[in-house]
């Protein structure tokens, strides 16, 4: 079973709108989208799709369905990313806290463009995983 398209769309905007808001206004609203995709990391469930299946018009199923273990893959890129540029910023490395905050902010953006870059590195990583198990036998 998937995730609904809008479902993960919502979530990319939530990463994009925190993430960019805390460049604007204060470091310390990473601290918000790091939470909660260390809670999603933890537990497999994102609270902020979690409470969004409420707004759908149509049941779920009706929906384009993502895969759920790309979109986890993508929350580990997206929370790593975010965990850098908070603690790039505390230890007075601003450079490498903009660059990693404005990568998770082009990332998001792209995505909800219709390129998902993190598909892109799963992708690539799985089939290097595979043509080395593959020279391997």
């Amino acid at each position: 079973m998937g995730i609904p398209k809008p479902l993960v769309q919502t979530n990319q905007m939530f990463i994009l709108l925190t993430v960019a808001l805390s460049l604007l206004t204060s470091i310390w609203l990473l601290l918000i989208p790091l939470t909660i995709g260390l809670y999603t990391l933890y537990s497999r469930q994102n609270p902020i799709i979690k409470n969004s299946y409420r707004f759908l018009k149509h049941p779920h199923e009706k929906y384009v369905q993502e895969d759920p273990d790309q979109q986890y893959f993508n929350q580990w890129i997206a929370t790593i990313c975010i965990a850098l540029s908070l603690i790039s910023f505390l230890s007075n490395q601003p450079i490498f806290g903009y660059l990693f905050s404005i990568m998770v902010i082009i990332a998001s953006a792209l995505a909800l463009g219709g390129f998902c870059i993190g598909c892109v590195i799963r992708y690539r990583f799985l089939m290097w995983k595979h043509k080395r198990n593959k020279h391997q036998s």
